[in-house]
Formats: C-alpha cells, structure tokens, sequence
C-alpha cells in the first residue's frame, strides 16, 4: 500500500496544499511516464462540498493534475474501484466518516487501497486511514455509526499537534494528556502531526518527512521526539 497522511491542508502564511505540493508530486509519480493523470477527491468531511471540490482541483490543475469528485458520481463504489488515486481533504471527521460509511465506501477504498491505488489524506483525511478514529481532535457533531475507520496503517494519528503554551492559563487537558488517556485503555500507537509534517507509507516503511518534527507516542513509554526525515517503522509495527 501507498499513503501520503499530511498533517494540514494550509500551513500559517501559505495556500492551500502548498507545503506539501512537492511531496504530492513526487508521491503520484508527476513528470514520469507513470504518472497519476487524475485523482478522485473525497470532500465528505465539509458540508459544501462544490466549493470544497473547485478549491481543491484548481490546486491540483496547478500540479497538472485532474481532480474529480465522488460526490458528482452516479456510484461512489465504482467511482473509487476505477480511480488511479485517492485524495480525502480535511474537515469533520465525524461527519466524514459517517459519510464513507452511508455511501458503502469503507470496504471500496480499503480494497482499491490494498490493491495499489495511491491514497492521500490531509487532517481528517488521514485520520480516517487509521484503524479508529478515536485521537481525532474534532468534535462529534454527527454519530458516525461506530468509531472503526479504513484501518490502512496500523497505528492512531493525531493531526494539527499542539504543545503546551508556556504562560497559558488555559486549564483544560493538554493534548499529550489526552493522548496519554487514549493509552489507558487503547494500545495503539499514536503519531501526534504537528502542522508541516506528513507521512510516507511505502513498500510498508513509514517515512516522517515535512518541516516540523512529530511526537510519538507508545503505550507505557515517554513520548519520543521525531525530527524529519527519518523511519518510524519500529515504533509503529
């Protein structure tokens, strides 16, 4: 199988997609003769999804790429099972999820997945790539139906990773102590995605990469600091 999982869509003072757009080339193969010509867009996790769809395929018109979308499909299922590639944006993950799960698409994507077709995933995007989606940070404003996602990889993500502010009267949990709650009752590991950083699942290494390091997250250790680039491959197993 073939991942590219971005933290973000937009990194602070960039456009949509920027900071990445150099990882997507290379990812589906752009310039070389097996290049993706066209890539299936997921916007489920937004509710106005012909906005979301023209916003995201001018970014990829600008890479040369053709973006269609699933919801303009008259079959999702057979839309997913002939696309060369897969990109599922950002945005509620509840409410995405619930989505794939309406529209028949788990079992759709997992198979297309698993049989090679390259699948990218941005915030909620790649939350949904986990087997859970239990370390999203967003809130259920829809009952998706049960929490079990694609269950691509074998380890939880936690996109758009904060560290604790120094001098913040804030009293809530940070998100090291969710996570930490998350492993008293999961054993699962966890790759807390600051914004900037992605990552890599090919030939089944898991390649951290982008410009912000990641924190790792093992049940019954210390959080581990992960600079970029390196291979988590251990860890994550």
């Amino acid at each position: 199988m073939r991942l590219l999982l971005v933290s973000n869509s937009t990194l602070h003072g960039q456009g949509y997609l920027d900071h990445c757009a150099s990882a997507m080339q290379r990812f589906l193969g752009c310039g070389t003769p097996a290049a993706v010509q066209r890539v299936l867009f997921v916007p489920y996790a937004l509710a106005g999804r012909d906005a979301y769809h023209a916003k995201a395929a001018a970014r990829f018109a600008a890479l040369g790429l053709r973006l269609d979308s699933v919801h303009h499909a008259a079959d999702p299922r057979q839309a997913v099972a002939g696309a060369q590639a897969l990109f599922i944006g950002g945005g509620n993950t509840f409410r995405l999820l619930a989505e794939l799960r309406r529209n028949g698409l788990i079992p759709a994507i997992r198979s297309a997945v698993q049989r090679g077709m390259p699948y990218m995933g941005s915030s909620a995007g790649s939350n949904v790539a986990c087997a859970t989606i239990m370390t999203t940070n967003d809130m259920p404003i829809v009952d998706p139906g049960g929490f079990d996602a694609l269950g691509l990889v074998p380890f939880q993500l936690n996109p758009h990773y904060l560290d604790p502010q120094p001098g913040s009267t804030h009293m809530g949990e940070t998100r090291e102590e969710r996570l930490r709650q998350y492993h008293e009752v999961n054993a699962r590991p966890v790759v807390g995605l600051r914004e900037g950083a992605w990552l890599r699942v090919e030939e089944g290494r898991v390649h951290l990469e982008g410009s912000t390091s990641a924190r790792l997250f093992v049940r019954g250790k210390e959080p581990q600091e992960c600079a970029p680039p390196s291979v988590l491959d251990l860890a994550l197993t």
